[in-house]
């Protein structure tokens, strides 16, 4: 599989430390609210990326770490935790707010057909290995103490910006803009490992440590994490783009330092959904959560196909216009599949074999997912068996995981207006007609007929008329 390689910046083979196998990481959400659907774009490709590596018979090892402390609301080291700031919007306690969203976002990934990874742990119980290894660092001479935090020095690195080539200049102050300088700070761009209560008393979750009463840093927890679970060596790292940099760059300069030797082989990084306006963000008014879509009658696979129409290194624009052409599309899809659903016979292994093949092809090319629906989609215009159609479809869907070969729900909902359900079906029948299944075709005319939906054929194709 060749893929794009953020450090590098370049497509490169991927090729694992341990040969079959494969160890991937990925950042997990900051559970102080609900993940908007950008946010949720990242896990739909990250899925799709461990679903093809396990379909091309890698046996896949992957962890993701839950932040529920350390994740300031400034991306340097200043500002409040955003674990704090949700408890203070609701009143309730940091781990009320953390226990209530893990939950909201595994229910959401669960809506969206996302794979809950191998191993799923929450910052807080790893409390020890954080000071295990901030330790290590202090003894190697790679962190120091300032104003009763713990400071990652980068000064001592030859290469601290892996992923961009950002000048230093550019950094005088802080990461963003309108961030303080820390006169603590050797370098502006040295990062906290750990917090004291120099630093927030307020903080409602602290822990003893050698350093005084406080709790880790963002950055360190994903090192620790992966380290514990995957081992020295990780195939993978996944993200979102703005990742990156800082807390992918200090995950780096952390990470190696501690062990001595190059940590990750391939970084991933899955690019923004934008709004109309710009980036799609939580301080913005465009929180939109898969709970919203539903209450609008989109089916969430719906914008799991929507993010698929797209390469995972594109910015992807969303407006409700774009996600109405990506439903009727998938909706389109289904009815498309449907009358294979019920195909018998023997499968023709060889052209199984090649359609798979030219799958594989498609998506080895840098997990392109668009690519991958157009096989799909000329596979369906095939002259295929529909028994080895049907093989094939189950196993793409494997990889899509866009529910493909589940029964389509005998009434669909209307979407603000929006006929597409309608058309779904009416383009079922067609296949099903072309298919000489006109028992399923007069069944699909009587089930419109009953909710109000009149078809007329005509020799221009099938319209239809709403009985009032």
């Amino acid at each position: 599989m060749i893929l794009y390689n953020s450090a590098t910046r370049k497509k490169e083979e991927l090729i694992p430390h341990e040969a079959g196998k494969i160890s991937m990481y990925t950042c997990g959400p900051t559970v102080y609210h609900f993940a908007h659907i950008g946010n949720l774009r990242s896990y739909i490709m990250e899925d799709v990326l461990e679903r093809y590596l396990r379909w091309s018979g890698y046996a896949v090892k992957r962890a993701m770490n839950i932040t529920d402390v350390g994740h300031l609301t400034s991306d340097a080291d200043t500002g409040e935790d955003k674990m704090l700031a949700g408890a203070k919007r609701e009143h309730k306690s940091v781990m009320d707010i953390a226990r209530f969203y893990t939950d909201a976002f595994f229910t959401d990934a669960g809506k969206l057909n996302i794979v809950i990874p191998d191993t799923v742990v929450p910052a807080t119980s790893c409390i020890d290995e954080f000071i295990r290894v901030i330790s290590s660092l202090l003894d190697k001479g790679y962190a120091y103490e300032a104003g009763g935090n713990i400071y990652f020095d980068t000064g001592k690195l030859d290469n601290y910006y892996v992923f961009n080539d950002f000048n230093e200049e550019d950094l005088a102050v802080g990461v963003r803009e309108g961030v303080n300088a820390d006169a603590n700070k050797r370098n502006q761009t040295d990062f906290v490992l750990w917090f004291t209560k120099s630093k927030f008393d307020g903080q409602e979750l602290k822990w003893d440590s050698p350093w005084g009463t406080g709790y880790p840093g963002w950055h360190i927890e994903c090192s620790c994490i992966s380290m514990q679970y995957l081992g020295e060596y990780l195939d993978i790292h996944c993200g979102g783009i703005d990742n990156a940099f800082p807390h992918h760059t200090n995950e780096i300069a952390q990470s190696e330092a501690y062990l001595g030797h190059k940590w990750c082989s391939h970084w991933f990084h899955v690019h923004h959904l934008n709004t109309e306006t710009g980036k799609m963000s939580k301080s913005k008014g465009e929180f939109l959560t898969v709970s919203l879509l539903e209450e609008k009658g989109y089916d969430p696979l719906a914008y799991r196909f929507f993010c698929l129409q797209s390469h995972y290194r594109k910015g992807l624009v969303f407006s409700w216009d774009n996600l109405d052409n990506a439903a009727l599309s998938y909706r389109k899809l289904r009815a498309r599949i449907a009358p294979l659903l019920t195909a018998d016979g023997a499968i023709d292994q060889v052209d199984f074999d090649a359609w798979r093949t030219r799958f594989r092809e498609a998506m080895d090319n840098d997990l392109a997912t668009a690519n991958g629906l157009t096989v799909l989609y000329d596979l369906l215009k095939s002259d295929l068996t529909p028994a080895t159609k049907y093989a094939l479809v189950e196993d793409f869907d494997r990889v899509l995981a866009l529910s493909l070969t589940e029964p389509i729900p005998e009434e669909a909902p209307e979407t603000g207006g929006d006929d597409a359900w309608i058309l779904a079906l009416i383009e079922e029948r067609a296949a099903a007609k072309r298919d000489k299944n006109y028992a399923r075709a007069d069944e699909i005319r009587g089930q419109l007929a009953e909710q109000g939906i009149i078809l007329i054929d005509t020799p221009a194709g099938t319209q239809y008329k709403k009985e009032k």
